[in-house]
């Protein structure tokens, strides 16, 4: 028997256990990628492989449950003593079948193929999470929670978040004009965010409007020259290396966002990740909107 024979054994192993009589009751939720997950009984070991799902497993009052996450998830504080089963790029199947996970907690877009394949060929139960719109990223921590075992809670977080949410669309949704948006997410390819991505809906949120938010693609890759034919009044990214970033753009003094000085750096740790902080780097982006529209009048 080979070695994926052997963790597909043990997997299989650990489900059967899990079904034993006495154990909770069943539970079933959709992923994001159409996928139904069946548990027999809440989740008890769960791996999450990016830091948004760890972020997510805490605000569901999973974090206890969590045994092991990936690199990269080391600012995530309480995290940060959890056994690593590789990164966003390569994963450790050996390592995570030994942990003897019931549910793994997997981002979708951010997860390569292949990488999705051999998670697959585990047989351990994969929750899929694509979050692309606010009320997902609300309805992943209450699905977390049912899987979980950790309803109540979750249902809790969900609540405030909603009423946050609602509050900041209350206060600058309608907010006119609205501010043509440049978002950078990277510098070399030029890479910004399309129609589907959360923080297109989150500058539209604050009273603006994507530059490229009719591109039907999560990240695509434009030129210089299209930025500058759009001629965004607000050049906003939220990498760690956005201040180096922004001063690259000053050479295009002809931009309306340059001539007025509308050059901003978000947190890196808040909208880019769409986890618990998501609403404040919402937050930052509104301020800048706002700022934004005072430097055009």
């Amino acid at each position: 028997m080979n070695r994926l024979s052997l963790l597909r054994a043990a997997c299989a192993a650990l489900l059967l256990a899990l079904a034993a009589p006495g154990q909770a009751a069943p539970v079933q939720v959709t992923d994001d990628a159409g996928q139904v997950i069946v548990l027999p009984a809440p989740a008890r070991r769960i791996i999450a492989l990016s830091p948004q799902l760890l972020e997510l497993s805490a605000a569901a009052g999973a974090s206890k449950q969590i045994v092991a996450t990936i690199r990269g998830a080391s600012n995530v504080r309480w995290a940060r003593k959890l056994p690593l089963v590789g990164d966003a790029f390569a994963l450790n199947l050996e390592a995570i079948a030994l942990l003897k996970p019931d549910l793994i907690l997997a981002w979708e877009s951010g997860t390569p193929p292949r990488e999705v394949a051999r998670l697959k060929s585990l047989g351990i139960p994969v929750y899929w999470s694509q979050a692309n719109t606010f009320e997902s990223l609300a309805s992943t921590v209450q699905r977390i929670g049912q899987l979980a075992g950790t309803p109540r809670p979750a249902a809790r977080w969900v609540r405030d978040y909603d009423t946050r949410l609602a509050a900041l669309r209350q206060r600058y949704a309608a907010q006119q004009p609205a501010v043509r948006v440049f978002y950078e997410v990277w510098n070399q390819p030029l890479i910004t965010v399309g129609g589907p991505q959360l923080i297109n809906q989150a500058i539209t949120l604050c009273g603006g409007r994507n530059i490229f938010g009719t591109l039907p693609v999560l990240s695509p890759t434009i030129s210089t020259e299209a930025v500058l034919k759009a001629d965004p009044q607000l050049i906003v990214t939220a990498s760690p290396r956005g201040a180096a970033w922004l001063q690259e753009w000053k050479r295009f003094a002809q931009v309306s966002a340059v001539k007025h000085g509308q050059l901003v750096a978000l947190s890196p740790n808040a909208l880019p990740r769409m986890g618990v902080d998501v609403l404040d780097g919402v937050q930052q982006l509104c301020n800048a909107t706002a700022v934004a529209r005072k430097a055009m009048r």
